[in-house]
This record gives structure tokens, sequence and C-alpha cells, in this order.
């Protein structure tokens, strides 16, 4: 049977699930915004660089569990279909990606932050979706070139990250693993899952992240040893 290909409907549903859910939580996860909480009361550490190290390895870490237990097959509920260990991957980067954002002192409610989860989330592909937009961003995905991009254009950007997550859904081969070996596929699954956890918070370090003397929200940022969270 031939595969739809995404719609700009199911593209919006997506994105939208993904930020809501992800950014707000969903049973057994916290908000991200509370996950950020936890990092930023630990005295434990001197930096912010240091909270987003330790929340990376950590989330890292569960979505390797996630992927092991939700590759053995099953579809969770979602406004669109994908595969449960791909949907519980997503789910888990968003609210990480969100966390990072907090802890370098941004506003989650903010739509252009919201825009830099989902291009954390979606690395490589969000470049092809700049692109069909007509907006170079390049070899990277520069915080500054994601900045200037008119605020109008957002909900455009979002729909395009969100087709083009559909349409990298609909080629992964882990969720089509031989169900004669579930074991090896989730094993299998889960270290996928988890290279590309890494790869999000990495991304989402370098898009939030402002060395000192830059601007977040329209503030002058101190040094990381000295930045906290108001």
């Amino acid at each position: 049977m031939t595969k739809r290909a995404p719609t700009e409907a199911s593209a919006n549903k997506l994105v939208t699930y993904l930020l809501e859910k992800g950014l707000g939580g969903v049973p057994p996860l916290s908000s991200a915004e509370n996950l950020a909480t936890e990092y930023l009361i630990d005295q434990g550490y001197e930096t912010h660089d240091e909270r987003v190290d330790s929340l990376i390895n950590w989330e890292t870490t569960k979505n390797f569990t996630t992927g092991f237990i939700t590759g053995l097959g099953g579809i969770i509920t979602l406004p669109v279909g994908v595969p449960s260990a791909l949907a519980a991957s997503w789910l888990i980067q968003a609210r990480m990606a969100g966390a990072i954002a907090r802890i370098y002192g941004h506003d989650l409610v903010e739509d252009r932050v919201r825009t830099m989860i989902l291009l954390s989330l979606a690395g490589d592909v969000a470049k092809k979706a700049m692109a069909d937009l007509g907006i170079d961003l390049g070899g990277k995905l520069p915080n500054r070139a994601i900045r200037q991009v008119p605020g109008r254009a957002l909900v455009e950007v979002n729909k395009r990250i969100g087709l083009q997550l559909l349409t990298k859904a609909g080629g992964r081969s882990i969720a089509q693993f031989p169900k004669l070996i579930p074991v090896v596929g989730g094993v299998v699954g889960g270290a996928f899952d988890a290279v590309v956890c890494r790869m999000v918070g990495r991304t989402a370090k370098s898009l939030f992240r402002s060395p000192a003397g830059g601007i977040i929200e329209g503030e002058v940022v101190a040094s990381d040893a000295t930045q906290r969270r108001e």
C-alpha cells in the first residue's frame, strides 16, 4: 500500500502536540519548566553550561530506555500516526530542548523560542525546511540567523519543520525492525534514539546559549558563572 504524503494539517497537529506535551509535560514526565528548575536550584553546578551538559547526559540515558521499551512496537495516542518509539523520543527531546532554553534564561511562551526548540528537534531537516522558505542558514543553525526570521513567518517555519519530521518518520526503518527479534530491535532503536537525543541537546545548547555580553530577551547576559535565573 502506498504511503500518503504528509499534509500541512498533519504537520501543524504534530508541532502543536510536541510543543504542548513536550513543554507542558505528559505523565510521568514533568514540564520543561519544572525540569529546568531542578537544575537551576541545584547549587552543585557552578555554571549553566554544567547544568545543561548534565541535563543532556541524563536525558540521553532516559531516551535510550524509552527507545528500548517503545521500540518493541505499538502506537501511542497522537494526533498523527507516528511510531511510538519515535513519538516518545520526540517528546523527551522537545522537553529537554525547552529545559535548556529555560536554563539559559529564555521564555518558553515566546513564539520564537518555541520555533527554535523545533529547530533543535529537527536537526538537519530543519535546514531543508528553512530553505523551502527561501531562508539560507548556511551549514549550521546560527542563533542570529534564526532571530532575523520575521515573526509572521514563524508559523510557516513550524509547519515546514512538521512536514520534514513526518517525512523523516515515514522513512525510518527502525520502526519496521523484524518482529521476530524484538529485543534486538529495541536495543538498536534505543541506541539510535540516544545518539539523536544527544545531538538535539547539543543543537539546543548552541542555539540558546549566549556568550557573555550577548543579548537574551533584550537584556545583556552576564558571564555564565554568574548568570542565574530571575
